[in-house]
Formats: structure tokens, C-alpha cells, sequence
């Protein structure tokens, strides 16, 4: 014989072997075996049913945490897209107001100004006025003052001596004082 064909002869028996030994084993423990079986296919179908359950409701507890959530983002999508028109809106509002208020103030104080003005117009014109009265009094004053000095130098000159009668009479006196002075009479 060949070495190939001992070898097959030798499988052959191996398995002839195996296989008596698979026949002992099922007469030996075959109803346990069978008993373990069913047991095992009945847990692993439990196992199967219990699996696709928990798969089942983490499934639907998934499917019902994906739309919490989206719901809950799309209401804070809602809410800050709220709270930004509102933002939008208030800074409008405020830059309303703000242009407002410049223009109020604008016109406040071109309304100060137009009144400063006036007023220093005003102002001008009655020291204006004033000086023009004070020149006036003056003058009036000046007048008065001349008139009043040409009445007196004209009553003093009419009450004073005149500086030629008045030197003739001090000299006169002079020379009688000193007996210079001959009186026509003395001499007739």
C-alpha cells in the first residue's frame, strides 16, 4: 500500500472511530443533550426577543430624545431669534430717539444762538442808545458850562478894573506914596 492510502485508511477509521464515539455519547447523554439544546435555543431565542426589545425601545427612546432635542433647539432658535428682532428693533428704537434728540438739540441751541444774538443786539443797541444819551448830556453839559463861564468872565469883566486902570492906579498910588506925584493943584 501507498503511504496516501494508509493515510485514508487511517482517516477513514478515524473517523469511523469519531463517529462511533459521537454514537455513545448520544446514547450516554443524548436526551440531556437534546434537553440542553432546547433549553439553549429557547434562551438564546429569549436572549434574541429580549435583545430586539432593548434595541426596540432604546430605539424609540433615541427617536424620542433626537425630537426632544430638536424640538428644544428650534424653540431656542425661535426665542433668540425673537430676542435679536427685538434687539434689532430696540436699537432702531434707540437710534430714533438718539437722531431725535440731536435734532432737538440742534434746533435748541440754533434757537440759543438766534437768541444770543438778540440779545447782544439788543445789548448794542441800548449802550448804543446810552452813549448816545450820555453824548447828548454831555454836550448839553459842555454847553452849560461855556454858556455858564461866558456869563461869569462877562460879569467879571464887567466888575473887574480893567488891568490898564487898575496899573494907573496902583502907580499912582506909588508915587504918592513916595511924593513923586505932583498934583496939578499944588503947582497953580
Amino acid at each position: 500500500m501507498k503511504a496516501s492510502d494508509e493515510k485514508d485508511a487511517s482517516a477513514a477509521t478515524e473517523l469511523a472511530g469519531g463517529a462511533s464515539i459521537d454514537k455513545v455519547r448520544d446514547i450516554l447523554f443524548g436526551v440531556q443533550m437534546r434537553d440542553y439544546d432546547k433549553r439553549f435555543a429557547r434562551l438564546e431565542e429569549r436572549l434574541a426577543n429580549d435583545t430586539a426589545e432593548l434595541r426596540e425601545d432604546v430605539r424609540k427612546r433615541l427617536t424620542a430624545l433626537e425630537q426632544y432635542v430638536q424640538h428644544e433647539i428650534a424653540a431656542l432658535g425661535d426665542r433668540l431669534a425673537s430676542e435679536q428682532n427685538e434687539r434689532v428693533d430696540g436699537d432702531k428704537d434707540l437710534g430714533t430717539e438718539l437722531r431725535d434728540a440731536g435734532k432737538i438739540f440742534e434746533k435748541k441751541m440754533a434757537a440759543m444762538d438766534d437768541q444770543s444774538a438778540r440779545a447782544q443786539r439788543e445789548l448794542r443797541q441800548q449802550l448804543l442808545e446810552h452813549q448816545q444819551q450820555l453824548t447828548d448830556e454831555i454836550r448839553l453839559k459842555h454847553q452849560d458850562v461855556l454858556a455858564a463861564l461866558g456869563r461869569e468872565a462877562g460879569e467879571l469883566k464887567d466888575e473887574k478894573a480893567d488891568r490898564a486902570a487898575l496899573a494907573s492906579l496902583f502907580t499912582e498910588m506909588a508915587m504918592r506914596l513916595s511924593n513923586q506925584l505932583r498934583l496939578p493943584t499944588e503947582g497953580v
